[in-house]
Protein backbone atom coordinates (compact mmCIF):
# COMPACT_ATOMS: atom_id res chain seq x y z
CA UNK A 1 0.00 0.00 0.00
CA UNK A 2 1.34 3.42 -0.96
CA UNK A 3 1.00 5.77 2.04
CA UNK A 4 1.57 9.47 2.49
CA UNK A 5 1.61 10.56 6.12
CA UNK A 6 0.76 14.25 6.41
CA UNK A 7 0.95 14.55 10.18
CA UNK A 8 3.80 16.89 11.53
CA UNK A 9 -17.96 8.45 9.23
CA UNK A 10 -19.39 7.04 6.60
CA UNK A 11 -18.70 3.36 5.74
CA UNK A 12 -16.79 2.34 2.63
CA UNK A 13 -18.60 3.36 -0.52
CA UNK A 14 -17.84 1.60 -3.76
CA UNK A 15 -17.51 3.92 -6.74
CA UNK A 16 -17.94 3.16 -10.42
CA UNK A 17 -14.55 1.92 -11.57
CA UNK A 18 -12.78 4.40 -13.80
CA UNK A 19 -9.66 3.16 -15.44
CA UNK A 20 -6.84 5.56 -16.11
CA UNK A 21 -6.55 5.99 -19.85
CA UNK A 22 -3.59 4.21 -21.45
CA UNK A 23 -0.65 6.53 -21.12
CA UNK A 24 -2.81 8.72 -18.86
CA UNK A 25 -1.95 9.83 -15.39
CA UNK A 26 -1.50 7.14 -12.77
CA UNK A 27 -3.59 7.21 -9.60
CA UNK A 28 -1.17 8.51 -6.97
CA UNK A 29 -1.45 10.02 -3.51
CA UNK A 30 -0.40 13.37 -4.99
CA UNK A 31 -3.31 13.28 -7.47
CA UNK A 32 -5.67 12.39 -4.63
CA UNK A 33 -4.36 15.32 -2.57
CA UNK A 34 -4.78 17.65 -5.54
CA UNK A 35 -8.41 16.51 -5.86
CA UNK A 36 -8.98 16.94 -2.11
CA UNK A 37 -7.88 20.57 -2.43
CA UNK A 38 -11.34 21.05 -3.94
CA UNK A 39 -12.97 20.22 -0.58
CA UNK A 40 -13.43 23.37 1.50
CA UNK A 41 -14.27 23.91 5.12
CA UNK A 42 -17.42 26.00 4.66
CA UNK A 43 -16.84 27.98 7.85
CA UNK A 44 -13.24 28.95 7.09
CA UNK A 45 -13.23 28.96 3.28
CA UNK A 46 -9.90 27.07 3.14
CA UNK A 47 -9.41 23.63 1.58
CA UNK A 48 -8.99 20.67 3.92
CA UNK A 49 -5.48 19.84 2.70
CA UNK A 50 -4.10 23.33 3.43
CA UNK A 51 -5.97 23.39 6.74
CA UNK A 52 -4.03 20.27 7.73
CA UNK A 53 -7.18 18.19 8.20
CA UNK A 54 -5.97 15.36 5.93
CA UNK A 55 -3.63 13.24 8.01
CA UNK A 56 -2.85 10.43 5.56
CA UNK A 57 -3.66 9.10 2.11
CA UNK A 58 -3.13 5.48 1.05
CA UNK A 59 -3.63 4.35 -2.55
CA UNK A 60 -3.70 0.67 -3.47
CA UNK A 61 -5.29 -0.97 -6.52
CA UNK A 62 -7.86 1.80 -7.01
CA UNK A 63 -8.81 1.92 -3.34
CA UNK A 64 -8.18 5.27 -1.65
CA UNK A 65 -8.04 5.37 2.16
CA UNK A 66 -8.02 8.81 3.76
CA UNK A 67 -7.56 9.61 7.44
CA UNK A 68 -8.84 13.06 8.24
CA UNK A 69 -9.93 15.11 11.20
CA UNK A 70 -12.00 18.18 11.96
CA UNK A 71 -10.99 21.48 13.52
CA UNK A 72 -13.05 20.67 16.64
CA UNK A 73 -14.34 17.40 18.04
CA UNK A 74 -18.03 18.31 17.82
CA UNK A 75 -17.80 20.05 14.44
CA UNK A 76 -21.08 19.42 12.57
CA UNK A 77 -19.57 19.62 9.07
CA UNK A 78 -17.89 16.20 9.13
CA UNK A 79 -20.57 14.49 7.01
CA UNK A 80 -20.50 17.34 4.47
CA UNK A 81 -16.71 17.17 4.13
CA UNK A 82 -16.79 13.40 3.73
CA UNK A 83 -19.56 13.65 1.12
CA UNK A 84 -17.48 16.18 -0.84
CA UNK A 85 -14.42 13.90 -0.66
CA UNK A 86 -16.40 11.01 -2.12
CA UNK A 87 -17.90 13.19 -4.86
CA UNK A 88 -14.56 14.65 -5.99
CA UNK A 89 -12.65 11.38 -5.88
CA UNK A 90 -15.39 9.55 -7.78
CA UNK A 91 -14.35 11.57 -10.84
CA UNK A 92 -10.67 10.71 -10.51
CA UNK A 93 -9.61 8.08 -13.09
CA UNK A 94 -8.57 4.80 -11.51
CA UNK A 95 -10.53 5.20 -8.25
CA UNK A 96 -12.75 2.21 -7.53
CA UNK A 97 -13.44 2.79 -3.83
CA UNK A 98 -13.03 5.57 -1.27
CA UNK A 99 -12.67 4.84 2.42
CA UNK A 100 -12.69 8.08 4.42
CA UNK A 101 -11.98 7.62 8.12
CA UNK A 102 -12.41 10.47 10.57
CA UNK A 103 -9.91 10.32 13.43
CA UNK A 104 -9.65 12.51 16.49
CA UNK A 105 -6.01 11.92 17.38
CA UNK A 106 -3.83 13.75 17.14
CA UNK A 107 -6.11 16.68 17.78
CA UNK A 108 -5.95 19.35 15.07
CA UNK A 109 -4.12 22.58 15.89
CA UNK A 110 -3.57 25.73 13.79
CA UNK A 111 0.11 24.80 13.48
CA UNK A 112 -0.93 21.99 11.11
CA UNK A 113 -2.06 24.49 8.46
CA UNK A 114 0.02 25.35 5.41
CA UNK A 115 1.72 28.74 5.35
CA UNK A 116 -0.85 29.91 2.79
CA UNK A 117 -3.77 28.94 5.05
CA UNK A 118 -2.14 30.62 8.05
CA UNK A 119 -1.69 33.83 6.05
CA UNK A 120 -5.28 33.71 4.78
CA UNK A 121 -6.60 33.35 8.32
CA UNK A 122 -4.21 35.88 9.85
CA UNK A 123 -2.02 33.44 11.82
CA UNK A 124 1.59 34.59 12.00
Amino acid sequence: MDELDLRHGEPDRALPEREASPGGPELTKERVLDALRGVYDPELGINIVDLGLVYSVDVSDGVVHIEYTLTTMGCPIGPLIEQQMHALLANLPGVSEVDAEMVLRPAWTPEMMSEEAKAALGFF
